[in-house]
C-alpha cells in the first residue's frame, strides 16, 4: 500500500476501504490533487462547487462575508476533514461561503456526480456512507458554534468555547485551531475587544494563555 492510500485510510471518508476499494473509488470520482498557498481561495461565495474537498495538508477556513466586509470564520478544518459536500451534491445552488486556504495546503478534490449514481460500485457506495457521517458531524458542529455566540457578551462567548474546549479534550490545558483574528471572527467579535476581554480574564484568574494555548484555571461555564 502506497503511503498516499494509508494517509487516506486514516480518514473519516475513506475509513473501512481497502488499498483496492480506494483506488477504485478514486478513479471513478475523477480524483485530482492541487496545492494552494496561505490566503489563496479553493472556492469563493458564490461559486458552483462540483466536487467534494479533502484536506490532504494544511488547513482550510470556512468564511462568510457579509456586503459591508464583515468576516465570520465558520470553521477551521485540518488534514484529513471534508468540505464542500453539501454543495457538490446540489450543484445548482451558489456557495454561501468561502474556503481559503489559512496555511500551506492540498486538497483532494472528487467529483460529486457518481456520488449520486444509484449504480456506483461498491467502494463508492462505502464512501458515499462515510460521507453521511462526516455530513452529520459537520452539522453538529456549526450547531456548536451557535451556541457559543448565543451569549450576549464577549465573555459569555469566551467561556462557552473554552468550556466547550476542555471539556471535549477532557482537560483544562489545551491548544485551540484559531490564531486570535480567527478566533474573533469565529465568535463574530472584534479583534481587540476579544483580546481585552482574554486580558481581563487573565487577570480574573480565569485562565492562563499564550497565543492559541489555553489553560482554564477555574470552571469558567457559570
Amino acid at each position: 500500500m502506497t503511503p498516499f492510500l494509508e494517509m487516506l485510510g486514516r480518514t473519516a471518508l475513506f475509513r473501512g476501504l481497502s488499498a483496492e476499494e480506494a483506488e477504485e473509488a478514486l478513479a471513478c470520482l475523477g480524483a485530482q490533487r492541487r496545492g494552494y498557498a496561505k490566503g489563496e481561495a479553493v472556492w469563493r461565495a458564490g461559486d458552483y462547487a462540483r466536487s467534494v474537498a479533502l484536506v490532504l495538508s494544511g488547513s482550510v477556513c470556512i468564511e462568510n462575508d457579509d456586503a459591508w466586509g464583515n468576516k465570520s470564520v465558520l470553521d477551521r478544518l485540518g488534514a484529513g476533514q471534508v468540505f464542500a459536500e453539501t454543495y457538490a451534491c446540489v450543484p445548482s445552488e451558489p456557495m454561501m461561503v468561502s474556503a481559503v486556504a489559512a496555511e500551506k495546503a492540498e486538497i483532494l478534490f472528487l467529483r460529486a456526480d457518481p456520488l449520486l449514481d444509484e449504480k456506483a460500485p461498491p467502494a463508492v457506495q462505502r464512501l458515499v456512507r462515510n460521507l453521511l457521517s462526516v455530513s452529520a458531524q459537520k452539522n453538529l458542529i456549526l450547531s456548536r458554534r451557535m451556541f457559543h455566540i448565543s451569549a450576549k457578551t464577549i465573555r459569555g462567548r469566551l467561556r462557552s468555547y473554552l468550556s466547550d474546549q476542555a471539556a471535549r479534550r477532557g482537560r483544562r490545558e489545551f491548544d485551540i485551531p484559531f490564531d486570535r483574528q480567527q478566533l474573533a471572527d469565529y465568535l463574530s467579535v472584534e479583534r481587540s475587544a476579544l483580546s481585552n476581554e482574554l486580558s481581563l480574564m487573565q487577570r480574573d484568574g480565569l485562565i492562563r494563555y499564550e497565543k492559541n494555548h489555553f489553560d482554564v484555571m477555574e470552571q469558567i461555564d457559570g
